[in-house]
């Protein structure tokens, strides 16, 4: 049985540009422009026939970028709107907690909104006043239930709306991205929530860019894209081609902010014979020095598919690769990377030299490759320098932080370095979860 069943559903916002503005209505009937000032520019359309279905005490995740349309949905859902085209059915009683505050009247009581609230979601005065102490303790607002709710932080809103919500016994639960807003203790009891009403029976639709909650707490996923179903299924599958859409998305945009950087620095650089390195180059700013007599091009990152990537999971294998055009022949040559986080510390840095190789010469155009295994940076954003000197660390061509890319993990570590790891426990203590990590997903 589903309790949820969605067929075709678009939905459509008119949305309106700046328009002529009166001093009066009177000035506006009279200049006939009225009509024009409040036509629509253009219809914007949030869902794009969309279905699904979600059976009966399953707990089903919606992902998706910001704008994608998951918030629109969950509010047809709740009845807060119609679609334009396409039907929805809801069986049971459903209860949403959508929007921070939504509902709340600020200027009265928390008490007295609890009863407002629950009369709006089917309850009786009787009913509220049998579940009330309940939904106190579950708020944790027991010496603020008197006071105005405009006193009230947002965490305290949250709480509020969030226990209302789930002591209307509701069949049907959506919940937004609001939980967001709450604490980490508290955010555990609405998981342990969840894990009860499925116990019950209940169907909870859960909205959220918290993929890892989606993985751990729901039956099946669904994946909005500019008001379209991308993916739907299971949580793992869905999250990882979610995760692949963005990191190739990432990497585009990354791409085009090198190119950007690097046209900028082309066109503002002195001339190379006039253009000094600094001192340290590992404190300098970003930019690009050198005599030019050997120019790096085509600089690339690519994962351990060979493919060009901007975005790599922690531990996996990523190359660096960039040609050389070289104007004369040269003896004299180094090759060297670097690579720094976002805040400038220097994470890694080498070269050919460091590395016992010596160049025996340099006559024609080449291309050079520096492969890491396993790159084992925790999660973050970092730049690359590449280089081409003389061993005196004279620059040829020195790209400093024109390149960027990010490590992703599942693991939230500190610091710069993820080695490879396990743990081990003896005697009386008992772990579960932990052993070996790699790094990778």
């Amino acid at each position: 049985m589903n309790a949820i069943e969605v067929r075709g559903v678009s939905k459509q916002f008119r949305r309106y540009g700046r328009r002529r503005h009166f001093a009066t209505l009177k000035s506006a009937l009279l200049s006939g422009g009225l009509a024009s000032a409040v036509r629509p520019d253009s219809l914007f359309e949030a869902l794009r026939d969309v279905s699904f279905d979600v059976t009966a005490g399953r707990s089903f995740g919606v992902i998706g970028r910001n704008g994608s349309g998951k918030s629109t949905l969950l509010k047809l859902l709740a009845g807060i709107g119609k679609p334009t085209s396409g039907s929805i059915h809801v069986t049971g009683r459903v209860s949403a907690l959508i929007e921070l505050g939504a509902g709340f009247h600020p200027e009265i009581s928390g008490r007295e909104n609890v009863y407002v609230n629950g009369m709006m979601l089917g309850l009786s005065r009787k009913e509220i006043a049998k579940r009330f102490d309940d939904i106190v303790r579950f708020a944790e607002l027991e010496s603020f239930i008197d006071e105005p709710v405009k006193t009230y932080s947002s965490g305290m809103y949250v709480r509020l709306g969030f226990a209302v919500a789930i002591n209307v016994n509701p069949d049907v639960l959506l919940v937004d991205e609001v939980l967001a807003v709450g604490d980490e203790a508290f955010t555990h009891k609405c998981l342990d929530t969840f894990a009860e009403l499925r116990r019950r029976g209940r169907t909870v639709l859960l909205v959220t860019h918290s993929l890892d909650l989606v993985r751990r707490y729901c039956d099946e996923a669904l994946w909005l894209d500019a008001g379209r179903v991308k993916a739907q299924g299971d949580p793992h599958r869905v999250i990882d081609a979610y995760l692949t859409d963005v990191a190739t998305d990432e990497t585009r945009h990354l791409v085009d902010a090198e190119l950007a950087r690097k046209a900028e620095q082309d066109t503002s650089a002195p001339a190379p014979s006039e253009s000094a390195p600094p001192a340290d180059m590992f404190k300098a700013a970003e930019g690009r020095w050198g005599s030019r007599e050997i120019e790096i091009v085509d600089v690339d990152l690519m994962n351990a598919h060979g493919q060009s990537a901007r975005v790599f999971d922690t531990g996996t294998r990523v190359d660096v690769t960039f040609g050389i055009r070289c104007h004369q022949p040269m003896t004299d040559v180094v090759f060297g990377i670097g690579i720094f986080n976002a805040e400038g510390v220097c994470c890694y840095g080498t070269n050919t030299a460091l590395e016992g190789g010596t160049v025996e010469g340099v006559a024609t155009d080449g291309q050079i490759r520096f492969s890491m295994d396993a790159l084992d940076l925790v999660e973050g954003t970092y730049k690359l320098d590449v280089a081409v000197h003389r061993e005196n660390g004279v620059p040829y061509d020195y790209h400093r932080l024109l390149y960027t890319f990010r490590m992703k993990s599942p693991v939230a570590d500190a610091g710069v370095y993820r080695p490879r790891h396990g743990w081990s426990f003896d005697g009386g203590i008992r772990m579960v979860g932990l052993g070996r990590h790699d790094g990778t997903r």
